[in-house]
């Protein structure tokens, strides 16, 4: 009974690690570089804006989401990267 126990508590808290380490949103196969208006529709579809790689930090300090990470789609939509740390629209 122990042994049960004690395999559950293991799988709990690997899968707790798993869910809590999820990577950012990154760039998928599909995803075409469309440029928006403004940061309004960017944050329509991707909340935490639009970042350049998933290595970079935000300048403006603590933000609520993470952001899609696509270097096509940040050079489409750069114009829109007011504080210049690669990351637009950041929310």
């Amino acid at each position: 009974m122990k042994k049960i126990g004690f395999a559950i508590m293991s799988l709990m808290l690997v899968m707790s690690f798993t869910i809590s380490a999820a990577p950012m949103p990154t760039d998928a196969a599909g995803v075409k570089a469309k440029t928006y208006a403004n940061c309004k529709e960017i944050n329509k579809k991707y909340k935490g804006g639009i970042a350049s790689s998933s290595k970079v930090k935000n300048k403006g300090g603590a933000t609520k989401y993470k952001p899609f990470v696509s270097k096509a789609l940040y050079e489409a939509n750069k114009k829109s990267d007011r504080d210049k740390d690669l990351i637009a629209c950041e929310r």
